[in-house]
């Protein structure tokens, strides 16, 4: 399915959102790691196992046609080996909509994969009254 591999966890992070910000398919499925164990909750649904429930879920998502904006903020790093793990707020904005983003607390999972990093989990959850800001970026964490 995928090809690319990227050099680090963040340009799979990168991509992950152009792609989602672009509503394009094939560039969200090229960040997934090609397993039967991927995973990927959407904020209130259920979990979702494997590339075909995935990627189902995100031809639904994008089939809506939505522009949005997606910016991301309180970015969070762990890094350890050949795994990476992103904590962050999605502030989603419908391009056209007024008032207040929609925020999601995400945590996304990287795997370094035959030399390249790609994601084997998103899991994004609504925040309840969300700051108007989150934190910004931290340092990476890396552990050892």
């Amino acid at each position: 399915m995928a090809t690319a591999l990227f050099t680090q966890p963040q340009e799979a992070e990168q991509a992950f959102y152009e792609a989602f910000q672009r509503s394009d398919l094939d560039a969200m499925m090229a960040v997934w790691a090609e397993d039967d164990e991927v995973y990927c909750v959407h904020p209130g649904g259920a979990r979702l196992t494997g590339l075909e429930e995935i990627r189902e879920s995100w031809r639904q998502i994008f089939a809506n046609g939505a522009n949005m904006r997606i910016q991301l903020r309180g970015v969070q790093q762990i890094r350890g080996g050949l795994i990476a793990v992103h904590t962050l707020y999605e502030y989603i904005t419908l391009i056209g909509e007024r008032g207040r983003p929609s925020v999601v607390a995400a945590t996304n999972v990287y795997l370094n994969v035959g030399g390249g990093w790609r994601m084997i989990a998103h899991h994004g959850s609504p925040v309840a009254n969300a700051p108007a800001q989150a934190p910004t970026e931290s340092t990476p964490t890396l552990l050892h």
